[in-house]
């Protein structure tokens, strides 16, 4: 395909020759043929080595030797570039024959459910769904229009999903929430979760990561939240509107994420706190209160990021300073005849 093709369906500015492109590549793997991206200005330095045929540029980047499309939001247009090269998987059309399909069950039209997957009593899946093999819904569960469920991806009873909602492979939704009460003599009884999970329109949840039912009321996924892979989400948290978890992040029962918060890997979330809308919590941190709407938290306990960094800088001084301590600590002594 020509590049000037490929600008036009990306809607970029071609710059130079107008070379033939069969397919996208990252910069230091690109060769002839390729196209490739910036989107991080660290990386202007590798276009100069780049073997890429032409390079998606944002319009800020001074012109460079080869031939480019400018634009506004390179990885954007590199995301959909990639669109145009690559055909995704095509599930196998209608039902398969081994798939188990329960009584009361209504499949919209252009559903696909593939080998061996199982669909319990009752379910409505929406038009257009694919359920891939060894999927498993539970009775009475509700699936959008246009959802992508993954082998081995389980939803259990009652749960709900909105439309175009994709879930990798291995995750469960609606597994019980860590209830238990404590008795006197040491022992603990379960407390039946008796909730549901609810996800909204437009999420995707990667693969074996597990959002809990809760014991009572929902745990909620709102509109375009993105999980990463091994995410645990616990009963009754709520994930705000366009939030993101990156791999390993844990919310303890009862959290409240608002719209478009971001959590780094590995993070954690003591239970019924609040991150308010729009606020980072950086990998590794562990919260043990709530997060204002904005705020840029680091460190365990987390706290403001910019001191937080000032302080790792300080805390990798304090060898240094506690020998200088010591040495300080010495003089006096002497100087006060001990």
């Amino acid at each position: 395909m020509k590049l000037s093709e490929i600008a036009e369906k990306l809607g970029c500015e071609m710059v130079g020759r107008d070379v033939e492109i069969t397919r996208v590549s990252g910069i230091d793997e690109a060769g002839e043929g390729c196209l490739t991206f910036v989107s991080n200005r660290k990386y202007i330095s590798r276009i100069k080595t780049t073997r890429a045929s032409a390079i998606i540029l944002g319009k800020d980047v001074p012109p460079v030797d080869i031939p480019s499309l400018k634009t506004d939001d390179p990885y954007f247009a590199f995301a959909r570039a990639l669109e145009i090269f690559f055909e995704p998987l095509s599930p196998e059309p209608g039902v398969h024959p081994t798939a188990v399909i329960g009584d009361g069950v209504i499949l919209g039209a252009g559903v696909n459910i593939g080998a061996y997957a199982v669909i319990g009593r009752n379910c409505r899946i929406g038009k257009g769904t694919t359920i891939y093999p060894h999927a498993v819904l539970y009775p009475d569960v509700v699936v959008g229009c246009d959802c992508v469920f993954h082998s081995f991806a389980t939803v259990r009873e009652g749960c709900r999903t909105g439309d175009r909602v994709i879930l990798q492979n291995g995750v469960v939704i609606g597994g019980d929430g860590f209830g238990f009460a404590p008795l006197k003599d040491g022992t603990f009884y379960k407390i039946l979760q008796t909730g549901s999970v609810v996800i909204e329109d437009d999420v995707e949840i990667g693969a074996n990561t597990t959002i809990d039912r809760a014991a009572v009321g929902d745990t909620v996924i709102r509109k375009g939240a993105k999980l990463d892979n091994l995410v645990q989400v616990g009963h009754g948290a709520e994930v705000g509107e366009n939030s993101v978890l990156a791999a390993q992040a844990g919310l303890a029962g009862s959290t409240r994420l608002g719209r478009g918060v971001m959590v780094g890997g590995q993070a954690g979330f003591a239970g019924h706190l609040e991150a308010g809308d729009g606020a980072v919590i950086t990998a590794q941190s562990g919260t043990s209160h709530d997060i204002p709407a904005g705020a840029v938290v680091s460190g365990s306990p987390a706290f403001k990021n910019s001191d937080w960094l000032r302080s790792t800088v300080a805390f990798a001084k304090l060898p240094e300073l506690a020998r200088r301590v010591r040495e300080l600590e010495k003089e006096i002594a002497l100087l006060m005849g001990k």
